[in-house]
């Protein structure tokens, strides 16, 4: 059945030009006969430890049978298409010796010691097969990016068994009502590129994937193979400068930079559920973030352009988007692309570059999503040029209060609030480049700039920033710095905080949404009934006040709030606030009938009279709930987005 199901999806994913990113690797079983010792056994039982699910069956081919499953660590098996042939090899042959499968040996064992009964039994067939994996151990599922109405479930990593149900009623809620009833952003389709499907990348991706299934993940872990698949041109320069990396999308991110007199190794090897080793390396960073001028490469940021001959690029981007794009040419507007039940479908900045173009920037992981949610609600008949331009642009983030020393000394021109506005977008020179375009924003609440520079002046722009700064302190900086900046400011970002459930109302975004901006968008509709008849979750802020940094464990995300002792939602991402000394945690409170447990309609003032508590690990933390940013740490002039963001969420 693996096997059918490798060669017709890719063969059918060939037609729509995309194809599906899943692999076959070897697997199999082993069945004994069952003379009555384990018989009342649990149908399905996990041993972790053992790299082996194991169960009894009473009826059917499982008739007084036992069975073990193994995976055949780093074996991913080669395929063609040309002849309609899966595998170029055959699958690993089964040698026995004393009256035990070798290559199963190791895993048998492990079982033995959890079911010893099992030793007496008759050992009936070994049967090795293959099965398909994808390259992030989760299975894929939902609408192909390329052709509309083609469905894919698929690649479910040796647990078909477990999802099979629950995979199919979503797939079937996607198909009929065009998303499903939970969020399952984890599993889609769309989370991949086409990069990420080729075949060379997938087999060394897989070997990697499959033994790794019933493996203890730790927080910020990485995959290691298929790595440099996307790159800024700045990596070599920044990897000489001690960056340490991390993989989204296929994209090389810099994590932090190691100092040189740190020790490299001990960074790499540290898993750690408590304070991790890079601690002092961030905290380095953020400080300098706020007290003199960092660089960050953001060069994976998904970018599009969207032009049209006449003025019907407006009219389509207002039906998409909740905010009013209908501004001057060089402001850029905070806004989202919203489906039928209000949900966010993509979260993301846009600037009008002129009466009819608009550049718009996403996270990372929406290139494929974004892309094929505007190419769906595009009109056929439109004039419209949509494009991807992601790898046109390098982006540099200039992040700090010196950041309008270095701009306005290699630009030549003032770059104060007075003479370059906050959430402004100027094509400027900077050093020798022409046609850089810069942005007065930091995705962080801190000023500085955004640079988008065309990939030939990458570097020398890069080196033109390093050597100017010099004067005022400037160093490169990772996304953990960026990631504890921007959740002390109570910034929620897309695939974390925000996702297709999740409503500008319960998320304190009103001001990103213009309901009477004189035309219908999608969504609409859904937030004016929420609006009247209220919100039944909100994102909230919680602070940990008993919290020990050094001794307790983290919180990373996915952690229970409790509001006065009663169970009321579950955090979404969290960070160390350097400036607060605490740790932050974004996530949304509910509010559960005591009585029948359904959810009540949420308001500020039931935020604001709980006693919260975050339970770390089975211990629970006391908490501090807020529904606006701390306005301490915007030590520098307030500027336009900042004062947007406190007046939001103070709503």
């Amino acid at each position: 059945m693996a096997e059918l199901v490798v060669r017709e999806e890719r063969r059918v994913g060939r037609r729509g030009a995309f194809r599906h990113p899943a692999h076959p690797g070897a697997g199999g079983h082993l069945r004994w006969r069952d003379h009555g010792h384990v018989r009342g056994l649990s149908p399905l039982q996990d041993g972790v430890e053992g790299y082996c699910p194991f169960g009894a069956g009473q009826a059917g081919c499982w008739l007084h049978e036992v069975l073990c499953w193994h995976l055949e660590h780093r074996q991913a098996l080669d395929h063609r298409a040309e002849d309609g042939r899966l595998f170029q090899q055959a699958l690993p042959p089964v040698r026995a010796r004393n009256g035990h499968p070798d290559s199963s040996e190791p895993l048998l064992s492990s079982l033995l010691r959890r079911m010893p009964d099992l030793e007496t039994l008759e050992i009936l067939k070994l049967v090795n097969c293959p099965e398909t994996f994808t390259p992030d151990m989760r299975c894929i599922m939902g609408e192909s990016p390329s052709v509309r109405g083609y469905f894919v479930l698929a690649g479910m990593n040796s647990a078909g068994l477990s999802f099979g149900g629950g995979a199919g009623r979503y797939l079937a809620e996607w198909m009929v009502h065009g998303y499903p009833s939970e969020n399952i952003w984890e599993l889609d389709l769309k989370r991949f590129g086409a990069l990420q499907s080729s075949r060379t990348f997938l087999r060394h991706r897989v070997m990697e994937v499959m033994p790794l299934l019933y493996d203890l993940k730790v927080p910020r872990w990485d995959f290691q193979t298929g790595r440099q698949l996307r790159t800024s041109p700045l990596y070599d320069r920044l990897d000489a400068q001690g960056a340490r990396w991390m993989e989204k999308h296929g994209f090389e991110r810099p994590k932090y930079f190691v100092p040189p007199d740190k020790d490299l190794l001990a960074l790499e090897q540290s898993k750690t559920f408590y304070k991790p080793d890079w601690f002092e390396i961030v905290e380095s960073e953020v400080k300098c973030c706020k007290e003199a001028v960092c660089v960050i490469d953001m060069s994976s940021f998904t970018k599009f352009e969207i032009t049209s001959t006449g003025d019907q690029a407006l009219e389509v981007l207002q039906y998409l988007f909740s905010n009013d794009l209908d501004v001057p040419v060089g402001h850029i507007v905070h806004t989202g692309m919203l489906n039928q039940g209000g949900g966010y479908e993509n979260d993301c900045s846009v600037a009008r570059l002129s009466k009819r173009s608009f550049f718009m920037i996403s996270p990372t992981d929406q290139q494929v999503h974004c892309w094929a949610w505007l190419k769906k609600h595009m009109p056929e008949d439109s004039n419209l040029l949509l494009e991807d331009v992601t790898w046109k642009y390098t982006a540099l983030n200039l992040i700090g209060p010196r950041a309008v020393d270095v701009l306005s000394e290699l630009s030549y021109a003032p770059m104060t609030p007075d003479h370059f506005p906050s959430l402004f977008c100027k094509e400027m020179s900077v050093g020798y480049a022409n046609g850089i375009r810069v942005m007065s924003m930091t995705h962080t609440g801190e000023p500085g700039f955004m640079l988008y520079i065309p990939i030939e002046y990458a570097l020398h722009v890069y080196n033109e920033v390093m050597s100017v700064g010099q004067k005022y302190g400037i160093r490169n900086a990772g996304y953990y710095a960026l990631r504890s900046l921007r959740i002390e400011k109570f910034f929620a970002f897309w695939g974390q905080d925000l996702n297709t459930l999740t409503t500008p109302l319960e998320c304190g975004r009103e001001s990103r949404v213009k309901l009477e901006k004189g035309m219908d968008f999608i969504g609409r509709d859904a937030l004016l009934q929420q609006k009247q008849n209220g919100v039944y979750k909100r994102l909230t802020m919680f602070i940990l006040d008993d919290h020990d940094t050094d001794l307790d464990l983290w919180p990373w995300w996915g952690e229970p709030i409790y509001r006065n002792g009663q169970y009321a939602g579950k955090t979404t991402s969290s960070a160390y606030s350097y400036t607060l000394e605490r740790h932050v945690c974004l996530g949304f409170v509910h509010n559960f009938s005591e009585d029948t447990g359904e959810e009540q309609v949420v308001t500020a003032d039931f935020i604001n009279r709980g006693e919260y508590e975050i339970d770390i690990a089975g211990h629970r933390f006391q908490a501090k709930a807020k529904l606006y940013p701390v306005t301490s740490l915007f030590t520098h002039k307030r500027r336009k987005e900042d004062v947007e963001l406190s007046d939001l969420h103070g709503k």
